[in-house]
């Protein structure tokens, strides 16, 4: 059989066909160029050059493609490793905390036994006491004591015992001279001192907690504070990749803890959902809608708080706080202008007395859903829903941020748009001043000072940040004796006369013999005017001169008014 120069049996040119390529090319997404026959006059050998030409650009092509879509696969699996992380640490930071109250801090001793060695063991001096024969009874009563020692077999007894005593001493004796040739006796002895040394460390240890713990039962600031930053610390621990360090400052007048707690970076959630291959050939970023990221990083931020405050209820165990306010607050990301460098915003904040700590469970009985949206997923809010709710519509059911909405917290509604809350109370001075203090801890403060005062009987009828109004009852023979109705505020603004005839009414309709108008302000002089008619004689004002001298007669501490 003949073959043709191009080594066909039927001397015919095999000509690639792309028909093959062309499906991959199609499977892949990628556009195909249309195929073309040759141009007339071309022959077989051009032919085939043009198409061997064609066939390598396109698996160029094909290679290409393949690496795009490989590099994309590796971004999504590392985008997917930080959603991950961020789901330990929801996990982590809803875990209770274990109480780091005084008991817990106590420290035992237990001593160490002395490592055994080669070197014999010489063992306590052999004493004659253990080695005596016991005396032999006494046969007759009338048989004086000297004729009992001359009995034989007890002076065997006798002289056997004090051969094996002494055989026994020069043993002891041998043993302690090897010792002391061989370190072992000095050895020995720096191991009894290192451990009488922490014997008494612990001992000292407990003795100077027991005087810190005296001083928390006296509410001095340094012991309450020192031991509420012990509690924090310890329950920082179960998340120290994740670093969120929260400080603790006492009020003393209020009774008061107030905790400034450092939120972590926004960029600690994903902001992406991962890679996707785009019709170019390019990898391009799949973006998550911002609802989904926002409530995210609020879920952590308010189980971080949550959890502080747990530490802060449950370390006092002897009742020493009247109530905690916590502060979240985020340094100003990279990228916002210069001025704001140093400056901080509050995301959320906390005002509860131990009431509402004690009633409210801080974490929930089952562990929570701890994995955020996942990557492309669309469990978000719609944009309208975002828009008018916040982040809220995506986080509605989320258990961390239900129990911060029962201690009635105030928190960000978009944390990524630097929108920021109001802070509940501060701890800047170190004279408190009353745009300082929370709602919480204002009436609290009027109550104590009002209490003293002999106004027995307390109850709230309305409290919000510009004060309260709240009925009362005091003795006969107290320097506030009846029924009182009270209205305090602790704004600056002066009070109106209108203000007055408003409690003179509410008086009326309590049915109250008197009527106190309390502020941290001072009074107009129209209501000043209005307070000396006859008309108004069972309403008594109280200006903020007057608080501050009741706060230093009542409680013996230093209060600022409002200004």
């Amino acid at each position: 059989m003949q073959h043709s120069p191009e080594g066909q049996p039927d001397g015919t040119a095999k000509v690639l066909q792309p028909g093959f390529l062309a499906s991959v090319f199609r499977d892949l997404g990628a556009d195909v160029p249309e195929q073309r026959g040759a141009a007339p006059g071309r022959s077989t050998g051009a032919a085939t050059a043009a198409g061997t030409g064609a066939g390598a650009a396109t698996d160029e092509g094909v290679a290409a493609h393949g690496r795009a879509a490989a590099l994309a696969h590796h971004r999504t699996l590392t985008v997917q490793a930080e959603h991950e992380r961020l789901a330990d640490l929801l996990r982590r930071a809803a875990l209770p905390v274990s109480a780091m109250d005084f008991e817990s801090q106590l420290r035992s001793y237990e001593p160490r036994p002395y490592p055994q060695s080669g070197a014999a063991e010489t063992g306590p001096e052999p004493r004659w006491a253990d080695y005596a024969p016991p005396e032999p009874e006494r046969a007759d009563p009338e048989q004086g004591p000297a004729r009992r020692l001359l009995d034989s077999g007890y002076q065997r007894e006798l002289a056997q015992a004090r051969l094996r005593h002494q055989r026994d001493l020069r043993e002891w004796r041998s043993r302690q001279a090897e010792a002391a040739d061989s370190g072992e006796l000095a050895a020995r002895q720096a191991h009894e001192e290192a451990e009488e040394a922490r014997a008494r460390a612990v001992r000292e240890y407990n003795e100077s907690l027991e005087q810190c713990r005296q001083a928390y039962r006296l509410a001095e600031p340094a012991a309450v504070e020192s031991l509420l930053e012990r509690a924090l610390a310890a329950a920082e621990g179960a998340t120290q990749d994740l670093p969120a360090p929260c400080h603790a400052v006492y009020r003393p007048l209020t009774r008061t803890a107030v905790l400034d707690l450092d939120l972590p970076p926004l960029d600690v959630v994903p902001s992406l959902a991962g890679y996707r291959l785009a019709p170019d050939g390019d990898v391009a970023p799949v973006p998550r809608p911002a609802a989904d990221r926002a409530a995210d990083y609020l879920r952590l931020a308010a189980r971080l708080a949550l959890r502080a405050l747990q530490a802060a209820d449950a370390v006092d165990t002897d009742g020493v706080l009247a109530g905690v306010v916590l502060n979240g607050w985020l340094s100003h990301p990279a990228g916002t202008p210069a001025s704001a460098a140093g400056e901080r915003l509050c995301l959320l904040s906390v005002d509860a007395d131990r009431n509402a700590l004690a009633r409210t469970r801080l974490f929930p009985a089952e562990a929570p859903p701890d994995a955020p949206a996942a990557p492309g997923a669309t469990s978000g809010p719609s944009a309208a829903e975002a828009e008018s709710d916040g982040v809220y519509a995506a986080a509605e059911q989320d258990e961390s941020l239900v129990r911060l909405r029962e201690l009635a917290a105030v928190v960000s509604p978009d944390p990524y748009g630097l929108v920021q809350v109001e802070p509940s109370g501060t701890a800047g001075l170190a004279v408190p001043a009353a745009a300082e203090l929370s709602a919480n801890e204002f009436a609290q403060l009027v109550r104590e000072l009002l209490t003293r005062g002999g106004l027995a009987e307390w109850s709230v009828r309305l409290r919000g940040p510009a004060g309260l109004v709240a009925t009362g009852e005091g003795a006969p023979g107290t320097a506030l004796p009846g029924r009182w109705v009270v209205w305090a505020s602790r704004g600056p603004a002066p009070v109106a006369a209108e203000e007055l005839r408003t409690l003179a009414e509410a008086v009326q309709e309590e049915g109250a013999d008197r009527g106190l108008r309390l502020t941290c302000g001072r009074f107009s002089e129209e209501a000043l005017d209005l307070a000396a008619e006859a008309d108004f004689g069972q309403i008594h004002l109280v200006d903020g001169n007057g608080v501050q001298e009741l706060t230093r007669t009542h409680l013996g501490l230093p209060f600022t008014p409002a200004e």
